[in-house]
């Protein structure tokens, strides 16, 4: 009777490369977000100000309908650039970014840290780019349904309602304003929130974390420019350097005395710090093939 020596017996088959390894993480993690009761309230809460703002473009095109809106107000409904970079940088605007950042992205990483899921994902033919990618799409979702959506829908509209592509032609660059900033404030917010996500297993810490550092940045600016009355304590404050780029992408006078490069340049250090905090922080396996 012949015995065979028991041991290892290597896998004949092929992998099957998916086009989109990174969708299933994405998925879960849409879902998983939506699954949270406070956030079924604060997604459509999020978007009260599009629809003010869209409300805003409508009667700007029927002010003869609306006669006690003439005066100051009209100034608020005059549709330009302005408008845009009002919707786009405003301090509520950006809080309430902050707040869906933490819904959606604190327990991205922090989750799998808890659970020691890392090696799970990466004992499959998962590369480390793929998940990033997977859980930077959950972020970039759920952001771009209040920024770059929003805006594209109200320069659409404008030109709809105003019958004419007058707008169109006289701020052609506008549309790629929208999506320019669109895509710098999402993916700043994603970097942060994946950084600070990377450094704890516990949710709640992370998501006191991403609130706390964003807000004590604004604190630590505003005593600073009280004491020394310098703008370029700004470069302090997340908040501050979103608006002063914000304001140059969309063609405005910055909020702050300081060339906005510089405020462009913060962001993007803190993006590259974060980059390279997560490719030390999330480790795997190798998969032999």
């Amino acid at each position: 009777m012949t015995i065979k020596e028991k041991g290892y017996s290597h896998w004949d088959g092929e992998f099957i490369v998916k086009k989109f390894p990174w969708w299933p993480i994405t998925r879960y993690g849409i879902k998983l977000t939506f699954m949270r009761k406070l956030f079924k309230f604060t997604l459509p809460m999020s978007l009260l100000p599009a629809v003010f703002f869209l409300t805003g473009i409508y009667i700007s095109e029927r002010l003869e309908d609306f006669p006690f809106l003439r005066g100051e107000t009209s100034q608020f409904l005059q549709i330009n650039p302005n408008y845009f970079k009002v919707y786009f940088t405003q301090g509520f605007m950006l809080f309430i970014m902050l707040m869906i950042v933490i819904f959606c992205g604190a327990s991205l990483i922090s989750d799998d840290l808890k659970h020691n899921s890392l090696q799970l994902y990466f004992s499959r033919p998962l590369k480390k780019k793929d998940y990033f990618l997977g859980k930077t799409a959950v972020i970039v979702f759920f952001l771009f349904i209040i920024t770059l959506i929003p805006g594209l829908v109200f320069f659409i509209m404008k030109l709809v309602f105003s019958g004419s592509l007058k707008f169109f032609i006289s701020y052609p660059w506008l549309p790629l304003s929208i999506i320019g900033y669109s895509f710098i404030v999402t993916g700043f917010f994603s970097f942060y929130a994946l950084l600070l996500s990377s450094l704890s297993k516990n949710r709640r810490l992370v998501a006191i974390l991403i609130f706390g550092i964003y807000m004590l940045s604004d604190i630590i600016y505003l005593i600073f420019r009280s004491e020394f009355r310098s703008h370029y304590f700004s470069l302090v404050s997340l908040r501050a350097n979103l608006q002063q780029v914000g304001a140059h992408i969309f063609g405005q006078k910055t909020p702050y005395d300081i060339p906005w490069i510089f405020s462009f340049l913060v962001l993007l250090g803190i993006c590259v710090f974060a980059g390279f905090v997560l490719k030390s922080k999330v480790k795997g396996v190798e998969v032999v093939k």
